[in-house]
């Protein structure tokens, strides 16, 4: 379907959007090309992309830029499209809502929509207790208020964090983070009373969950100390930092020191929520119930929100005015989630998740058994990865990931670097993709990685 006027065809996005593969040009064609080259003179340079297209339109697997290729969307804007780009029923609340009222501020005059998304959310996250929610407007501003609420909560200051997490790129943020570039270098100084331990990184490190557990409560009880310590903060799988699964047992240990310690522990679900993992939450997939969880990314079908939901003692101890934001649970945002939540309960999301996870898990193990340059295929759902390694040593090989990456884009298929060491490509396609694209998409990554 398209949108014509006297100069131009604009594919409309959504499910209405044709799902095929299509290169017409070499990319970045001459439209995006031009864009681009806009961009470079107008934007700050520091904000970098990864893809040399520009985008006119998205919907279901694929992903339109002006010069009219269609690319395979193995992404998702870091999983934030999870429901599919400008989803039916979110592009017709946000038509509603703007409609009525574009913003008032919640502090100032509240809504309804704003108290629909925190009932949902003290609903759908783990743990059998009274909740409570607030709402903001990023993952990484999320976890900055469950930080200061847990040291309002705890009268104490110390944050422990773990190698390889990523928690944003604000300055406390940053401090949580653990990967240098492009976070971190040369934006210093930090936040002070942040402290970092080695998690679990089975594929190397070699430890059980509980021995992990272990090494990292005593660096914390002889480096910090419980009685100092207000939080610890971990992603339940690792995004940024490789979608690294902990080994069996590590969070549970976890989780039971801090409760033994009066430690708030919180799970950064920014990007494993929301049906992404093949469970509502991560922290589901390991039988934990954390004291405070962060969400953003895909619970608002690509408009901008966040939230922090907890344990209601917790969540109420900071002091009336300690909370908020301007545009906080903005409520356009506030619609568009509402749909998305909707969509993941009702349009059997969860268990899409959990089929794309065995079809990608399928097809990578079979690459992995021809390929010893790949380490390890590991994930949950629709959060699969793959490392990259010299086969003889196990280095991480960065320069091998890149020029699949590379190859895989100029083939029209849109994938993502990551990892601490920048040798892992993770696959977070919309849970709205078909099976045809998808065996499509992997077909690229195969070629490419022999082509390598």
């Amino acid at each position: 379907m398209t949108l014509t006027d006297e100069t131009s065809t604009i594919p409309v996005g959504g499910p209405t959007l044709e799902q095929v593969r299509r290169l017409v040009t070499e990319l970045p064609g001459p439209r995006s090309a031009e864009i681009l080259a806009r961009k470079a003179d107008a934007v700050a340079s520091g904000v970098a992309h990864s893809m040399p297209i520009s985008v006119v339109a998205a919907g279901g697997g694929v992903v339109v830029d002006a010069d009219g290729n269609s690319l395979i969307d193995l992404g998702s804007g870091i999983a934030v499209t999870s429901v599919g780009n400008a989803h039916a029923g979110v592009a017709a609340a946000v038509a509603a809502q703007v409609a009525q009222f574009t913003h008032t501020c919640f502090m100032v005059s509240p809504y309804e929509s704003y108290i629909d998304v925190a009932e949902a959310l003290n609903r759908l996250t783990p743990g059998d207790f009274s909740k409570k929610s607030a709402l903001f407007n990023s993952g990484a501003e999320a976890v900055e208020n469950a930080i200061k609420i847990a040291r309002k909560h705890t009268g104490r200051q110390a944050v422990v964090a773990f190698d390889h997490g990523y928690h944003g790129r604000t300055n406390l943020t940053m401090a949580l983070t653990a990967k240098s570039m492009p976070y971190k270098s040369g934006f210093g100084p930090f936040a002070p009373e942040v402290y970092r331990v080695p998690g679990s990184y089975p594929y190397r490190d070699g430890l059980t969950g509980p021995d992990a557990a272990a090494r990292a409560i005593t660096l914390i009880e002889k480096q910090i100390g419980a009685d100092n310590l207000a939080a610890v903060i971990i992603e339940p799988i690792q995004g940024e930092g490789g979608f690294i699964v902990p080994a069996d047992g590590f969070l549970d240990a976890v989780v039971a020191w801090c409760r033994e310690n009066g430690v708030v522990f919180i799970a950064d679900e920014v990007q494993t929520g929301f049906a992404r993992t093949g469970a509502m939450f991560a922290s589901e997939l390991f039988g934990i119930e954390p004291d405070l969880v962060t969400t953003a990314k895909g619970i608002a079908g690509g408009l901008p929100l966040a939230g922090v939901t907890g344990r209601a003692e917790i969540m109420d101890a900071a002091h009336a005015g300690g909370l908020g934001g301007t545009y906080g649970g903005n409520p356009i945002a506030c619609a568009a989630a509402i749909a998305s939540i909707d969509a993941f309960e009702n349009e059997g999301l969860v268990e899409r998740a959990q089929q794309i996870g065995g079809i990608l898990t399928s097809r990578l193990e079979t690459m992995q058994k021809g390929d010893p340059r790949i380490g390890e295929v590991r994930g949950h759902g629709a959060m699969i990865a793959a490392e990259f390694v010299d086969p003889a040593t196990g280095a991480p090989d960065a320069a091998l990931t890149a020029a699949v990456a590379k190859a895989c884009v100029a083939a029209g298929v849109i994938v993502l670097t990551c990892g601490t060491f920048g040798n892992v490509i993770r696959f977070l396609p919309p849970l709205a993709i078909g099976d045809d694209l998808l065996a499509e998409g992997l077909d690229i990554v195969a070629a490419a990685l022999a082509a390598a």
